[in-house]
């Protein structure tokens, strides 16, 4: 087996002409994101959503530019990206509702695997699969902050905790 080198430092990532941070992106960011955080950096992952929201991913080139308009090193960007369950470099598209499973030591505890184990026999699908009527993304995610509520998942933005396989079902019985 032989380690294959690439160029990495003059290497290009795909990219388009239109920039993902517009003008009016960015005028956005410095009226509404930034005031509320001590440094520009406090306001990444709110921005990585919005792209995220508004693109079904975050590209190569929306990193870059995010990483020049908050002025920091793109491999920041990409180590938070790549961080979160919750973002995708790919452009494939969620479901109408994304179902994100906790699967931190207290969610672990507090019996996350039967909820993502019922989740994947209910829908089918494993973790990172949308169902074949676009209805459903399920998601296992490494941590949400909610230990006091173990064990939790995210519905699209909506968090709920206390989860049992019950509550669970009704939730998801009750989504149009």
């Amino acid at each position: 087996m032989a380690w294959i080198v690439k160029p990495s430092a003059t290497m290009k990532t795909p990219g388009r002409a239109e920039p993902y941070l517009t003008a009016d992106h960015r005028a956005q960011y410095e009226r509404d994101i930034l005031p509320r955080y001590a440094d520009r950096q406090g306001a990444l992952l709110p921005i990585l959503h919005d792209i995220q929201h508004r693109h079904h991913c975050i590209p190569w080139q929306a990193m870059r530019e995010v990483a020049e308009f908050l002025g920091i090193a793109p491999s920041e960007v990409l180590d938070v990206v790549s961080f979160y369950e919750e973002f995708t470099t790919e452009d494939h598209r969620r479901g109408k509702y994304t179902i994100g499973i906790c699967q931190s030591i207290a969610c672990e505890v507090c019996g996350h695997p039967a909820l993502l184990d019922h989740l994947r026999a209910r829908l089918g699908i494993e973790p990172h699969e949308t169902t074949d009527d676009g209805r459903f993304t399920l998601l296992a995610m490494e941590c949400l902050g909610a230990c006091e509520g173990a064990p939790c998942a995210l519905i699209n933005e909506d968090r709920h905790d206390n989860l049992t396989i019950e509550r669970l079902d009704a939730l998801l019985d009750r989504l149009p």
